[in-house]
């Protein structure tokens, strides 16, 4: 493949999160059939005497994979693990992969999260990009791939075993009918905690469309609670809304059109949902200075604690955060719920079952090519077996499962036992499609605009309309770039 110079630009619709899963190979794991992947594999030290020799066996023995080589070779990948329990749990999928194939070595590089995209393009651009790399699908991973820095494995993956993802993975890994990502780490759903016991108090009902909880937050107030606890001094949590309105309002065609720039985010779906989200914060559905506090400091799940606040709108992975910090509270109080329905424009056809968050958790794309432009097939079949096989396995899946993230891998909503996470699981692996994240989707540069609009929104300092202007610009010139 020939190698461009990086171009951030996607000026066609983005198929990460609108194409159907592609057809699997046979063979697949799933929770019930991997018992040969399990904890007694990760228990091997990878400087040990059978490691060295391999006379334990692998744990991909018996499945249909590439036969690896037998020479040296060295592996360098890329992820954003800096802290525990993701740190150990990455580096313990590769230390099970260098331990059944001694003479690979994988020389594993933990990048802060907060500028690994930039750090990704950087290293693009110099020729210098890692064997294998994570990201989270989308719109990022087609730039990737059409520059030149991601390998397409959809023959190897309608050939050789690999779990058995759901639809939503697997269209998230997909662009232009092309598999360029093995999906790793699981769903993280966006949906809406709340207080069971609040809502009987109240003599309220789950929502089931956007009028009805526009009905429960007036309930609410009227009783003293603030509907919703959010703090958005992170941006990032307030953007939640933003897309959830304009998903409920438009489904997924006025975002992908906004993100060429054949569209707008000035358009009727953006307008509407800055229109709601301002009136909401008028109406004191939101904590008084939402702008200054900070959900990394466990601002917005304070205020559900000492029920000042009935909801939070938010990711799934705060069933762990909650549960941790008082399993008893959180078994009496909270339920889950899916962001309600836009009931007009469900009549009009809109889908109404696009649901924010991520359907892969993380993607692994391989950047395995020789010095001629062709690709480098020894060291790409060793980056396919340790993503489908090491970092999707049963030590792998159960750590995910115990921190509370559901792998993307059909057969696993029946191993939950946690009911929120049931009802979480049930909702995404249902959804048509995943809208990820919009400040993991959006280009580096117009994600910052786009988490500033969302305080500038919260703060009722500029209207929907203006906000949209600056997000067209940034994207603007994002595709001049």
């Amino acid at each position: 493949m020939k190698r461009n110079v990086l171009s951030m630009i996607l000026a066609v619709t983005m198929a990460g999160t609108l194409l159907a899963g592609c057809g699997s190979a046979g063979g697949q794991q799933t929770p019930a059939a991997a018992a040969d992947t399990g904890a007694a594999a990760s228990e091997v030290p990878a400087d040990s005497a059978a490691a060295e020799t391999g006379t334990a066996g692998k744990q991909t023995d018996g499945k249909n994979v590439p036969e690896l080589t037998s020479e040296p070779l060295t592996i360098t990948l890329w992820d954003i693990s800096t802290e525990d329990p993701g740190k150990t749990t990455m580096e313990g999928a590769v230390q099970r992969f260098m331990a059944d194939y001694p003479n690979i070595t994988v020389n594993q590089v933990h990048q802060q999260n907060d500028n690994y995209k930039q750090q990704l393009v950087v290293a693009m651009s110099s020729k210098q990009a890692p064997d294998m790399y994570i990201h989270w699908g989308g719109g990022p991973m087609a730039e990737y791939y059409k520059s030149g820095f991601v390998n397409d494995v959809t023959q190897m993956f309608n050939t050789y075993d690999h779990p058995d993802f759901i639809d939503a993975a697997i269209a998230q890994s997909t662009y232009d009918d092309k598999v360029l990502a093995i999906p790793f780490g699981g769903l993280s759903g966006c949906d809406i905690f709340y207080n069971k016991n609040i809502f009987a108090e109240v003599g309220v009902e789950v929502p089931e469309t956007i009028d009805e909880l526009e009905t429960v937050c007036d309930k609410l107030t009227e009783a003293g609670y603030v509907p919703f606890a959010l703090a958005n001094g992170s941006k990032w949590t307030g953007s939640m809304y933003y897309m959830y309105l304009v998903a409920r309002h438009s489904g997924n065609e006025e975002f992908d059109a906004a993100y060429t720039q054949e569209g707008s985010f000035t358009s009727d779906a953006f307008i509407w949902a800055g229109d709601k989200i301002q009136d909401w914060v008028k109406k004191g559905y939101f904590p008084d200075g939402v702008n200054s506090l900070s959900t990394d400091d466990g601002q917005d799940k304070a205020l559900l604690y000492d029920n000042t606040c009935a909801m939070m709108l938010h990711g799934s992975w705060q069933v762990s955060g909650i549960r941790a910090d008082n399993q008893e509270w959180y078994d009496e109080n909270i339920g889950v719920f899916r962001f309600p329905e836009d009931s007009e424009a469900a009549a009009e056809g809109v889908p109404q079952n696009v649901e924010i968050g991520t359907a892969i958790g993380n993607g692994f794309s391989f950047n395995c090519w020789n010095a001629d432009g062709s690709v480098d097939q020894t060291k790409l079949d060793a980056c396919y077996v340790l993503a489908t096989q090491y970092f999707n396995d049963d030590t792998y899946n159960q750590r995910q499962l115990d921190n509370g993230t559901i792998p993307s891998i059909k057969g696993f909503e029946n191993t939950i036992d946690d009911a929120n996470m049931k009802v979480v699981a049930d909702i995404f692996f249902n959804a048509s499609n995943v809208q990820l994240w919009y400040d993991q989707y959006l280009p580096a540069s117009v994600t910052e605009v786009h988490k500033d609009c969302m305080t500038e929104l919260f703060g009722l300092q500029k209207t929907p309309e203006e906000i949209g202007q600056e997000q067209d610009a940034a994207m603007k010139a994002s595709l001049a770039e």
